[in-house]
């Protein structure tokens, strides 16, 4: 999982929250989950970060893997993606997610960290300028489920954030992408 510096805002700990796939999860008579997955989608508040799942598991990397799973099958969500900022007249400066996750990843290269990037890098990029292309992108990353079909997602949100951010902009976050791909997998 990223792990992201303690020097800036975007570089708290990850707290979950549900969606709306994880309420119609819980309710009664449906069961597609197991038990601890469902335990941590109940205490899944926007209060506790993911290591504070560990004590469903057997240790905290095992509780991150799964709520990374989680995120990635759409059951949950980092509670600062939906928090709401008033509207100002000037639009708020990007935030360079890119750089605050993978600067401070010290954690081993994989395409689940990766894919877990992207997610993150979607919801801080499109969620606020384009709810519905956010949405589009999220869902394509969900249905990715190799390394292909990732990194054609991953390259049409570069496209869109070269668009309206620049060419720099998006090459850099693309360099950020290639320090969490595993070495053999880095174009």
């Amino acid at each position: 999982m990223l792990r992201r510096s303690p020097k800036n805002a975007a570089a708290s700990p990850m707290f979950l929250i549900k969606t709306d796939k994880a309420r119609h999860e819980l309710q009664p008579g449906r069961r597609t989950l197991g038990q601890r997955e469902r335990a941590l989608l109940l205490m899944a508040d926007g209060q506790r970060s993911v290591t504070d799942f560990g004590q469903l598991f057997s240790s905290r990397d095992e509780a991150g893997k799964v709520a990374l799973h989680l995120v990635q099958e759409g059951y949950l969500l980092d509670s600062r993606a939906q928090q709401r900022q008033p509207p100002s007249e000037t639009p708020p400066a990007p935030v360079d997610i890119a750089s605050a996750a993978a600067d401070a990843f010290d954690g081993k290269r994989s395409l689940a960290t990766t894919r877990m990037f992207l997610f993150d890098l979607c919801e801080r990029m499109f969620v606020r300028r384009d709810p519905i292309l956010a949405e589009q992108f999220r869902e394509l990353l969900r249905e990715s489920r190799d390394r292909d079909g990732m990194l054609a997602v991953a390259g049409a949100m570069l496209d869109e954030i070269a668009k309206s951010a620049g060419a720099e902009r998006a090459e850099s976050i693309r360099d950020r992408i290639d320090k969490l791909l595993p070495a053999a997998l880095v174009h």
